[in-house]
């Protein structure tokens, strides 16, 4: 089994909970701000690898890639 799916859906998995940190103790508001552009970021870029990766393997069967 291919094992870059799966890291990829960890990446996605560890961006949203970057989104979800809250801001407690000496974690103040702009270092959460930062960490949710992150955690958006990075779900966006592997959700969109993911996506690409399904698509290639779909269509390997007629476009040599």
């Amino acid at each position: 089994m291919n094992q870059l799916p799966l890291l990829y859906l960890a990446s996605i998995l560890a961006g949203f909970a970057l989104t979800l940190i809250e801001p407690v103790g000496f974690i103040n508001a702009g270092i959460v701000a930062f960490f949710h552009v992150i955690g958006v970021l990075t779900i966006i870029v592997f959700s969109i690898a993911l996506i690409l990766l399904g698509l290639r393997a779909l269509l390997s069967k007629f476009i040599k890639i």
